[in-house]
């Protein structure tokens, strides 16, 4: 279990990125979704102990995170949404350098620990091939096996599949889903997707603050009978919204299909819609920074 509590950054500029955050992560995936800039990467950093909070206290199981560092790296695994690699290097070279670095120093252990962790990441046919020849999930999950060296507690991943191709972005969610079987793994995204695939546990965070905790499943279900589409055509979606708390809205064959939030019937052109987790994002955002302003964020992000 990892708890979080009162956690608090400024920034020397005067900005806020983290806002008396409290979180309780169980083991499994759990997800944390806002939108770029809503202080995810300031949260994962501080639990990855590259950076120190204001105030606030952070827990992994009996550790103190924030007072001994030294010690909660050896049971981290992390995967920045950047990092650096030697591309004129093979994968099986360099991860076999790293579980050096890592301590692994006997050659037989060391290299047992490189088999499995290219067979699990699904590079195995690939472990002589120089890592500048990788595809973005490739790069990817040869990121994830250099986390796993350490057989992580906790393991913190921050926008893993930003930029991935279809293809790549199910072969990495699916190496994710499995992590998280033994593990606490958090998940920083910006893409609900990736949330709604993989998580029994999410948070959505914006301006530094924690807007909701729920299971997906339950944030879903609090929303039935809550949703409501209709079909408009542009011109009138400016009425539309005067009436109605708009919480999303996308094109379709030249029309604008809007997503409304009301305890009852909106009107008589709306039908009642299964909501999903793009709704629960939608309509948690559109109460916390008004409609118009959430879905110019969630335009940016996408």
């Amino acid at each position: 279990m990892l708890k979080i509590e009162n956690l608090s950054h400024t920034y020397p500029n005067g900005t806020r990125a983290l806002d008396s955050v409290n979180l309780e992560v169980p083991p499994g995936m759990f997800g944390l979704l806002g939108p770029n800039g809503a202080g995810k990467s300031t949260l994962m950093r501080t639990i990855a102990t590259l950076q120190e909070p204001d105030q606030g206290t952070i827990q992994l199981g009996d550790l103190d995170v924030v007072r001994n560092k030294d010690e909660v790296r050896k049971t981290l695994g992390y995967l920045p949404q950047e990092f650096g690699f030697y591309p004129k290097v093979s994968a099986e070279r360099l991860l076999d350098h790293f579980a050096v670095l890592e301590g692994i120093t006997d050659r037989n252990a060391r290299r047992a620990v490189v088999d499995t962790l290219l067979r699990q990441t699904n590079l195995a046919t690939v472990r002589k091939e120089k890592l500048g020849s990788f595809s973005g999930g490739m790069r990817q999950r040869f990121g994830v096996a250099v986390a796993l060296l350490a057989n992580p507690k906790l393991i913190i991943v921050d926008e893993p599949t930003a930029g991935l191709d279809p293809a790549e972005r199910v072969r990495f969610l699916n190496l994710l889903g499995a992590l998280g079987e033994d593990s606490v793994v958090i998940l920083s995204t910006h893409i609900v997707e990736d949330v709604s695939e993989l998580c029994t546990r999410m948070a959505i965070i914006d301006d530094g603050e924690i807007l909701l905790e729920a299971e997906p499943m339950q944030a879903i279900d609090e929303l039935r009978g809550r949703i409501w589409r209709t079909v408009v055509n542009k011109a009138d979606l400016a009425d539309v919204e005067r009436q109605h708390q708009v919480i999303s809205t996308k094109l379709l064959g030249g029309r604008t299909v809007v997503h409304v939030y009301s305890d009852v019937l909106p009107g008589p052109t709306f039908q009642s819609v299964e909501p999903d987790l793009k709704d629960v994002y939608f309509s948690v955002m559109s109460r916390h920074h008004g409609a118009h302003k959430a879905r110019q964020l969630l335009e940016e992000d996408s």
